[in-house]
């Protein structure tokens, strides 16, 4: 056996605790260093190898020990340059891409790479895509929090799964998402929240303050107005995703037109400007509706045709502020809250800004 085999045998006997493997590769080595001459070297092999206890490698934690339970492991393949990003926003996550790159040099000047993202803004706009976008830029995994694994009943449980998750997520460069950061990142000064969860959301501010820089947290909320006001003062980059403009709805559906079998029969800006102010999303899923109905028809029908059939199916559709149930005359509880919200005295108590 080749000398470089005998050695990668070695490593793998001594990781998996075959010592009769090991012992055989190593009497093999000191056969050979003896035939060379080298009885010094051969000697200090053979009483190496007769100290050496081999043991079995330890039982691995379960997954619910370790704190994997708690996230969801994805590969991430969403690119930035894909993204339709306000231009604040795309300078920034790239500025945080290129610290990561060259952090060695950063600390080599007792700095640090910034690795702590929020990100606000109405569903549909890009924030899981953003997050994915720098673990794919990164090289990293992606692990996003499961919620529904991470909270428990019982007084203390959140926080020890908290501790187990932190914990994993420090033995491995990655992007850990927090979608829906309101949901566990509350005010605390909520006299409605009880004393447990403000007991987590201090623990979460803390493990997020310890996490090392190679760990890249990025929060995401569509409220950032419950946010603990404490939370604003750990994230680096606050970073705001508004629903876009006719212009970036116009770009991005000119993108999904490049890759249709035939034109659409209508102008980007001009199915933008028809489609109203809706997220990417939005305009993703009625761009998915056609393609379907095209696929469906099996060349019979033209794309131009179901363009123009889904666009008055679109314009009939419920918008969210069209859902509260009032009879005819009456005015809806939300208009009740908008006219009353109008009407409030100056002088409340200054909230947090929920500026990003």
């Amino acid at each position: 056996m080749a000398r470089s085999d005998l050695l990668l045998s070695i490593v793998r006997a001594g990781a998996t605790g075959d010592r009769t493997a090991l012992r055989s590769s190593v009497e093999a080595i000191v056969a050979e260093e003896r035939g060379k001459n080298h009885h010094i070297l051969a000697d200090r092999l053979q009483r190496a190898l007769n100290a050496v206890t081999v043991s079995p490698p330890a039982t691995q934690p379960s997954a619910s020990q370790s704190g994997k339970d708690t996230i969801l492991e994805s590969t991430p393949r969403r690119r930035l340059e894909e993204l339709i990003l306000p231009l604040p926003v795309n300078e920034q996550v790239k500025q945080l891409v290129e610290e990561q790159h060259r952090a060695d040099l950063l600390r080599a000047h007792g700095m640090q790479p910034r690795h702590r993202v929020l990100l606000s803004g109405p569903p549909g706009n890009g924030k899981t895509s953003v997050a994915e976008a720098i673990a794919e830029a990164l090289a990293v995994q992606f692990f996003t929090v499961r919620y529904d694994a991470l909270v428990g009943s019982y007084l203390g449980e959140t926080n020890s799964r908290l501790a187990r998750l932190f914990d994993y997520a420090r033995t491995v460069p990655c992007v850990l998402f927090f979608d829906e950061f309101d949901s566990i990142g509350k005010e605390r000064g909520d006299v409605h929240e009880t004393g447990e969860i403000k007991r987590v959301v201090s623990f979460l501010l803390m493990q997020i303050d310890q996490l090392p820089s190679y760990v890249v947290t990025v929060a995401a909320t569509n409220h950032a107005e419950l946010l603990d006001r404490a939370v604003w003062r750990r994230f680096q980059l606050r970073l705001a995703l508004p629903q876009p403009s006719l212009d970036a709805l116009s770009v991005f559906l000119d993108r999904q037109f490049e890759a249709w079998p035939e034109p659409a029969g209508i102008e980007a800006g001009k199915l933008a400007a028809s489609l109203g102010h809706i997220s990417f999303a939005e305009a993703l899923e009625f761009c998915q509706t056609v393609r379907r109905q095209h696929i469906l028809a099996l060349g019979n029908r033209a794309l131009r045709d179901i363009v123009s059939e889904q666009l008055n199916l679109w314009t009939a559709r419920v918008a969210p502020e069209e859902t509260d149930a009032t009879r005819p005359g009456e005015t809806s509880p939300s208009s009740k809250r908008s006219e009353r919200h109008r009407k409030a005295p100056v002088g409340r108590r200054r909230q947090p800004s929920t500026d990003v």
